[in-house]
């Protein structure tokens, strides 16, 4: 608990160190309280702090306890900062500056309706996925909503909150995949409205079964172990519904990490389209659907182009 006393009959001087001696009483040992006000205390308010200092007081005040410590009140430092012309004081760190530059960058893509997925999943960054989508439906449920996916995956559970929330807007949500789209950010890209589920000619897209592991007693490691046996077959649920691909396919297919060009992943039925320098989509503008083509007249040019080659598991060390 911090003590501050306010006296007003040690000195006309405004501000009266009191951890050297008083000068009126040169015997009397040093106080506990640095800053003792010689005059009336005054209210921490803009009112008396704009009334009650001139310019020879353009200093913050410090308040010192009897055990040395020092603080600033953070809303007199505020008061005092308006008062005297320079508004509230900031408090800014580089990692703030580098938050608020990102959060312009995201605020203008967010005016176009345009949701960026780009890091590993987790529960803040689901969080923010979806406050943003259930904003942009709130606003327009007819207009489009774009969600480019660069990302590696993450927790499945961030990743199902951002799949039921695309499932619940009204607007149609077109997921574009660049860069990456592996783990559980391959159900955010299958989980886009269809017909409106693109990649850019380069993305590498990667779905396999859920990873996880469990430690502790027996039956903890039961309880984990059944668990991830739930996520493994809701996933291989969504996919076989989003794909049109049997349950048993998908399973089988998710045993191991299974890469896919964009081209295998139209074929596969996750993604809906591709998008290639003939036919590039402009940003305003989405058509009302892009139907499910894979051009084999292209792919036969240059096979090994679009095929992702089969390795044996026999040959994987």
């Amino acid at each position: 608990m911090v003590s501050v006393t306010l006296s007003t009959s040690l000195s006309s001087s405004p501000l009266l160190p009191c951890n050297t001696q008083n000068p009126l009483q040169p015997h009397k040992p040093p106080c506990g309280h640095l800053l003792i006000p010689a005059r009336t205390p005054i209210s921490y308010s803009n009112a008396s702090i704009s009334g009650g200092l001139d310019s020879s007081h353009m200093a913050f005040p410090r308040l010192v306890s009897s055990s040395g410590r020092g603080f600033k009140s953070r809303a007199y430092i505020d008061a005092w900062a308006a008062a005297t012309g320079g508004g509230v004081i900031a408090q800014q760190t580089p990692a703030s500056a580098q938050r608020s530059a990102d959060g312009d960058v995201m605020g203008l893509l967010l005016r176009q309706r345009i949701v960026f997925l780009g890091s590993n999943m987790d529960d803040f960054v689901a969080d923010a996925i979806i406050s943003q989508l259930l904003l942009l439906d709130a606003q327009n449920p007819n207009k489009d909503i774009r969600l480019f996916i660069n990302c590696p995956g993450g927790s499945i559970n961030a990743a199902m909150g951002i799949f039921d929330t695309i499932q619940l807007c009204r607007a149609d949500v077109s997921t574009i995949a660049f860069g990456l789209a592996a783990s559980t950010a391959s159900i955010v890209l299958a989980g886009g409205s269809k017909g409106k589920r693109l990649a850019m000619p380069n993305t590498r897209i990667m779905m396999h079964q859920p990873l996880g592991g469990a430690s502790g007693s027996a039956i903890d490691v039961e309880i984990q172990a059944k668990e991830i046996m739930y996520h493994k077959s809701n996933v291989t649920r969504i996919i076989s519904e989003r794909t049109g691909r049997s349950t048993e396919q998908v399973d089988n297919d998710m045993d191991r990490d299974r890469y896919m060009s964009p081209m295998e992943a139209v074929e596969y039925g996750l993604i809906d389209g591709v998008i290639d320098k003939e036919s590039i989509i402009p940003l305003p503008i989405l058509p009302e659907t892009v139907k499910p083509t894979l051009s084999f007249a292209e792919a036969s040019k240059d096979f090994d182009k679009f095929i992702t080659p089969h390795i044996p598991d026999d040959e994987i060390c």
